[in-house]
């Protein structure tokens, strides 16, 4: 929702006081007693709202993605289960979920992705830490490729993908413990 839109359409006669009302009520966001809702993130930083949801209760966690989506017509939910998606599914019938990155997520569908951020992992167990990035990404606007498996143990699996990292706007490196992939790319 734009602000000033909903002004102008007040000014011009367009739209009744009482409808400006309603879509500015929440203003500066929803107060659910258990959570308080941003709506207006994206007015003030460029991204919505996302919701972490390991931990959540289920009937918290069910109302909050219902009411981003309602209000949206998209949400995000990072590090689901699979037993929360059943849950939410229920009331957003359209949500997707993803095993791999724990993704839940119902994204409109003529989103221009701009930018390229290139995800990278060492190796193939740290693929759902960076499908989580990936997906977050793709979520908010960006073009990603995906760079898998190219750790450091064997350099020249990450040294045959340079022209594609060079190309990149942005680098995430998820690389287990030691943290010599995100050296190693910075360092190219």
């Amino acid at each position: 929702m734009d602000v000033k839109k909903v002004l102008e359409r007040v000014s011009s006669g367009v739209m009744e006081v009482a409808e400006a009302e309603a879509l500015l009520k929440d203003l500066p966001y929803e107060d659910l007693g258990y959570a308080k809702l941003d709506h207006h993130r994206k007015l003030r930083s460029g991204f919505g709202e996302t919701v972490f949801c390991q931990g959540k209760p289920d009937p918290y966690l069910v109302e909050i993605m219902k009411r981003f989506y309602e209000r949206d017509g998209e949400v995000l939910g990072t590090r689901a289960s699979a037993e929360q998606f059943l849950l939410v599914k229920e009331v957003v019938p359209e949500i997707e979920y993803d095993a791999v990155s724990r993704i839940l997520k119902v994204e409109k569908k003529d989103k221009e992705r701009k930018g390229c951020v290139a995800v990278c992992t060492g190796g193939t167990a740290d693929i759902p830490v960076a499908e989580e990035a990936a997906q977050t990404a793709e979520y908010f606007g960006c073009a990603v490729d995906r760079i898998y498996d190219v750790g450091v143990a064997g350099i020249h699996r990450l040294l045959s993908q340079r022209d594609r990292l060079m190309k990149a706007n942005c680098i995430i490196a998820v690389a287990g413990m030691e943290g010599a992939l995100g050296t190693v790319v910075a360092g190219l």
